[in-house]
């Protein structure tokens, strides 16, 4: 059985998906951008770094993982889609420091455009215990 995860420490959907969904111990969180929860807000369109862009990104990924009472130490999974492969290392470097040991595995794929026209979305698979 599935269990829909909502916080409003994260930004809300943008259409018909869920930020986050339980399926058995397993946590599916949807692609994450780096749109501010409360003010709507996008980082990276007013001159921010995609380092900035990233953190952002990541900051509302932990909220979700949070809100269901994981952090990134329970990430397995991870989808990057950039709109620049050009962005990797400055990407790579900043969402490194989220996972310093026992990284996921994950994927990382240029993309010809991203909701918003963000830079970068990351989604994750987490499991617990």
């Amino acid at each position: 059985m599935s269990k829909i995860v909502f916080t409003e420490n994260a930004p809300a959907p943008i259409g018909p998906y869920s930020q986050a969904v339980w399926h058995g111990n397993t946590l599916f969180v949807s692609g994450q951008i780096a749109m501010d929860a409360k003010t709507g807000k996008i980082t990276g369109q007013n001159g921010e770094s995609i380092e900035e862009e990233t953190h952002k990104v990541m900051h509302n990924m932990k909220q979700i993982l949070e809100a269901a009472g994981l952090s990134f130490s329970d990430v397995v999974k991870c989808g990057i889609f950039v709109k620049d492969m050009n962005d990797f290392g400055a990407i790579n470097g900043a969402y490194g420091e989220y996972f310093k040991e026992n990284p996921p595995a994950r994927e990382t794929v240029e993309v010809s455009r991203l909701p918003k026209d963000v830079r970068v979305e990351i989604s994750c698979i987490a499991a617990k215990g």
